[in-house]
């Protein structure tokens, strides 16, 4: 079955030119100009995908994102004239899972696009094959729920938060270097932007579940390499 697309996009010409490339890819399309239409098809008709532009007639995009997030966990891709890193780390903060600035190479858009969809494809599989948690001590990482929680308790992480978690989480005890990282959560066009992304998403991460960033006993930094995430260490391990 064709993966479907929601284009949330009020600029015609924009809208005409992402439709000619996707369709070509086969992607079933859905295309809307407003907020509000979008809102709505999340809930009638959800798609595999969204794809976002920040600048709406309605509302901004950045309420569109937190709104869909209370709905859904697909993935995001926003799509914005707006280039400054504040607005992506914004953006992404508030639960977009990437940020493609206009202009943009058809190419860049559709490895993006399979990027995410990946993600979701990966984040299935583990379910089917049984592993749907890792566990150490009171931490908690819930790949069917899309949730970390330690001691019971939600860590209310952002979706690109969970998506670095998850990532290094199932390679546990392994260095996942930045590269490695970094193309994992948004594909092979990222750039040494995404690198500054990373960083500040980790500070982040850690000051949600560490109960001391600067010693932690989860996530650890191998200086110039990567990070790795603590083996697992569940309650019937020795």
């Amino acid at each position: 079955m064709d993966k479907k697309l929601l284009i949330i996009e009020d600029d015609p010409y924009i809208m005409r030119a992402l439709s000619s490339i996707l369709e070509i890819e086969g992607y079933a399309l859905d295309c809307v100009t407003t907020g509000a239409d979008a809102l709505s098809k999340a809930r009638s008709d959800p798609p595999d995908l969204f794809l976002l532009d920040l600048g709406l007639p309605d509302m901004d995009g950045l309420q569109v994102i937190q709104q869909l997030r209370t709905k859904t966990r697909r993935p995001i891709i926003i799509l914005s004239a707006r280039a400054q890193e504040n607005e992506k780390v914004l953006a992404l903060d508030y639960g977009a899972d990437d940020y493609v600035t206009k202009p943009f190479g058809a190419k860049e858009l559709k490895a993006r696009i399979r990027s995410a969809l990946r993600h979701t494809y990966i984040s299935q599989e583990s379910e089917s094959l049984g592993r749907y948690r890792y566990i150490c001590g009171p931490l908690t990482v819930d790949y069917q729920l899309e949730r970390v929680f330690k001691n019971g308790e939600d860590m209310h992480l952002t979706n690109i938060e969970y998506q670095i978690v998850a990532l290094i989480s199932r390679a546990s005890g392994k260095v996942l270097t930045y590269q490695t990282i970094i193309a994992g959560i948004w594909g092979p066009y990222a750039d040494a932007e995404n690198n500054r992304i990373l960083r500040v998403n980790m500070a982040n991460i850690r000051r949600k579940i560490e109960e001391n960033p600067a010693a932690p006993k989860y996530i650890f930094t191998e200086v110039g390499v990567g990070y790795r995430m603590a083996p697992e260490k569940r309650p019937d391990m020795n």
